[in-house]
């Protein structure tokens, strides 16, 4: 990308979907990207607002049954981050925003909802609230780090042909299969909130590599620190 453009950087829905600090992943990566000297550009599209197409990198936070339902039939209607998507935009989605990317997810009662189809997943709900700290080991592809997190979900995610697991559970419930997560291309959907990229920098700066190719290394030792606690507070002796 050409050193005077700015990363655009689009917040789907804060209005309905943004719980347990679920925007901190929007902080994050501008952050990231400024600490760079790379220019930002931040749009939070409200639930009555068109999603514009033209973005770099869009996120997608956690929330209840009900704005869940709504945000994905707006999604459906709007169709812009399916646009988006379609022309090589990156995309994270977080729990509830999650299961609104594959084609189906449990409703208010359990019942099926069609999600949005941008991931081949399909979610229920499962026999009891996952609720807590969680740690994975990520899939090499992205990095092979362990992923940092806190879930509070009653889902439970099957993962089809087209995806590949975002990492695999050794601490938590993540999927409910012994996986945490998915991603396919530039999309990356997982259960974690805390936020997921306050905990797990180096996720920040792959989405950020998507837009802008290599980056400059940073001082870390802040965000080390903080992932070494909450690892050491959940991973076995």
């Amino acid at each position: 990308m050409p050193s005077d453009s700015a990363v655009r950087i689009v917040w789907i829905y804060p209005d309905l979907l943004s719980t347990y600090g679920d925007q901190g992943n929007v902080l994050i990566l501008e952050q990231r990207a400024r600490r760079r000297g790379i220019p930002v550009e931040t749009v939070h599209v409200r639930s009555a607002d068109p999603v514009p197409d033209s973005g770099d990198i869009y996120l997608i936070g956690g929330g209840e049954d009900r704005p869940q339902i709504l945000a994905a039939e707006r999604l459906r209607r709007d169709g812009g981050l399916a646009r988006a998507i379609d022309r090589g935009a990156a995309l994270l989605a977080v729990c509830a925003g999650y299961q609104i990317m594959g084609s189906t997810f449990g409703g208010e009662e359990g019942q099926p909802v069609a999600g949005i189809g941008l991931l081949d997943i399909e979610s229920t709900r499962g026999p009891a609230r996952a609720v807590g700290e969680l740690a994975a080991e990520v899939d090499t592809g992205l990095g092979g780090h362990i992923l940092s997190g806190f879930e509070n979900h009653m889902g439970v995610t099957r993962l089809g042909p087209g995806v590949r697991p975002l990492s695999r559970t050794i601490v938590g419930t993540g999927n409910g299969d012994g996986t945490e997560g998915c991603h396919a291309g530039k999309i990356v959907g997982t259960y974690l909130h805390g936020p997921a990229l306050a905990r797990n920098h180096w996720l920040a700066d792959v989405f950020l590599g998507w837009v802008t190719g290599p980056l400059a290394p940073l001082d870390d030792a802040w965000h080390e620190r903080l992932r070494a606690e909450r690892l050491k507070a959940v991973l076995p002796a």
